[in-house]
């Protein structure tokens, strides 16, 4: 009985796998059939797939046969990695050779399954073969099918590299692969996208330790995911870096990613504190030309005549701002190695507050006296607030 069992089991196995394989037939036929006009961007790829299926899975197997398929490894440049090179020429010029290196597969098909509406990431990690960690670090996707998490990795799922040579053979494991499984061979750097309750830690996946252990602390990596696309870029490069950093930073694979979140995460804050001084010093140069405009209002002895009220308010806008720039500047965080420039706007601001104060005393004591004591009051200003080019 037992043994009826067990091939009865078997039976529905193959049976099912059998299913699964004719149902990939099907999209694979399909896809084959695209036009070359088609395929000269994602866009138009992205549109044939959703004019011809209708479900996620068809979808993003369609996704997966056509980049697998219609993509080579490109050997001789997998070492020339070109860090100038955005996205969106990349894709380009892989759509165009038809060649790629492994960022470039998962460029592909992230861009395709984020158009036809399906939710997906690359996923920048390392790999293991054969109980061998390789040399170079790798990337590929993950995306979600009716609300859960597969991985996909359409370089490994093209074929593979023999004597140096890249052969061509679609590889179904690497579609659509339980997170729990890909994990053995396939590590990323934040632990994050592992997918998993119970990450698994670099020096584990070295000594293939990869089952699920709930002994750990559990980690909600669904909370932590809506947590992080919540944050600002900055923010989720700083957090990307502190799990790296607590994985372990193992080899220099590792190693060179963490450091180059930190440095990108550096490079945004700069940014954004240059961002905040060219600010800064557009309201300062408002508030100078008001203080200048209010100077030759004085020099011209209030003529012609205002309310007290507005003269008032015409020294007190400048002052304002003057106040909120000297408050402001303090804020701005580290701006490299412009620190000079830095130094002088400081210096700018409260040269010309320092002035509107003076003008400000001037016209607080100028409106509390009498018509006849006011005319006597007026003397030339001759410095003027000096704006910043």
């Amino acid at each position: 009985m037992k043994n009826y069992l067990l091939s009865l089991t078997l039976f529905f196995t193959l049976f099912s796998f059998a299913q699964t394989n004719l149902a990939y037939e099907a999209v694979d036929k399909k896809v084959a059939l695209i036009p070359q006009k088609s395929t000269t961007s994602t866009q138009e790829i992205a549109k044939y797939i959703d004019a011809n299926f209708t479900t996620e899975n068809e979808k993003i197997r369609a996704i997966f046969y056509w980049t697998a398929s219609n993509i080579s490894y490109d050997v001789a440049n997998m070492f020339a990695v070109n860090f100038e090179e955005t996205t969106k020429d990349r894709i380009a010029k892989t759509l165009k050779t038809h060649k790629g290196i492994c960022a470039d597969y998962a460029a592909i098909f992230n861009e395709i399954a984020n158009s036809v509406g399906i939710k997906s990431v690359v996923i920048s990690g390392y790999t293991k073969q054969n109980g061998k960690i390789a040399d170079l670090s790798h990337a590929w996707c993950a995306a979600k099918i009716d609300n859960k998490w597969y991985v996909f990795d359409p370089t490994w799922g093209s074929g593979s590299l023999t004597n140096g040579k890249f052969v061509k053979k679609i590889n179904n494991y690497y579609f659509k692969t339980e997170p729990s499984k890909i994990i053995s061979s396939h590590i990323p750097f934040d632990y994050l996208w592992q997918f998993s309750n119970y990450p698994v830690t670099n020096d584990e996946f070295y000594a293939g330790k990869t089952q699920i252990n709930k002994t750990k602390k559990y980690f909600d990596f669904e909370k932590e995911q809506r947590k992080q696309s919540s944050l600002s870029e900055i923010d989720q490069l700083f957090e990307s870096a502190e799990r790296i950093e607590k994985n372990g930073l193992k080899n220099a694979m590792i190693v060179a990613y963490y450091e180059n979140q930190k440095k990108h995460s550096a490079f945004l804050r700069q940014n954004v504190s240059i961002e905040k001084l060219n600010k800064i010093v557009a309201e300062m140069n408002e508030a100078v030309v008001l203080l200048n405009d209010f100077i030759f209002y004085r020099n011209n002895k209030f003529k012609p005549t205002f309310p007290d009220e507005e003269i008032n308010s015409m020294i007190q806008k400048p002052k304002e701002k003057l106040i909120k720039c000297q408050n402001d500047i303090y804020k701005v965080g580290a701006i490299g190695t412009d620190s000079a420039n830095l130094s002088s706007i400081k210096k700018s601001i409260e040269s010309n507050l320092a002035l509107a104060e003076e003008q400000a005393l001037f016209v607080k004591n100028y409106l509390s006296k009498s018509k006849l004591i006011r005319k006597t009051m007026f003397s030339k200003v001759s410095w003027m607030g000096i704006p910043l080019n």
